[in-house]
């Protein structure tokens, strides 16, 4: 049962941190793009990723917690990582 509770979690929050990298306007403004999400909104999506965690954590489980936080700086860096490889990418074209 805790298994599904953290995959759901670490899935939610994983949605979330992309939100946070594909509105975020200063790589849409370096590519061209309109501009992205205000602050207010970014904080509402890091909130959103955050929250699933605190559940986790709330339910007593160290592990499952350690599992959704490592998932989710895990993704954050490859999505950071796939942002920069595609900005990169472009700029050579």
């Amino acid at each position: 049962m805790m298994i599904f509770l953290t995959l759901a979690a670490t899935a939610a929050s994983v949605a979330f941190i992309l939100l946070v990298g594909l509105r975020d306007p200063k790589r849409r403004r370096s590519a061209g793009l309109k501009e992205g999400d205000g602050r207010s909104r970014r904080s509402l999506y890091v909130l959103a990723a955050i929250l699933p965690g605190l559940l986790v954590a709330l339910s007593g489980d160290a592990a499952m917690w350690l599992v959704w936080f490592g998932v989710c700086a895990l993704a954050g860096w490859v999505i950071a990582l796939w942002f920069a490889k595609s900005a990169i990418a472009k700029s050579r074209t």
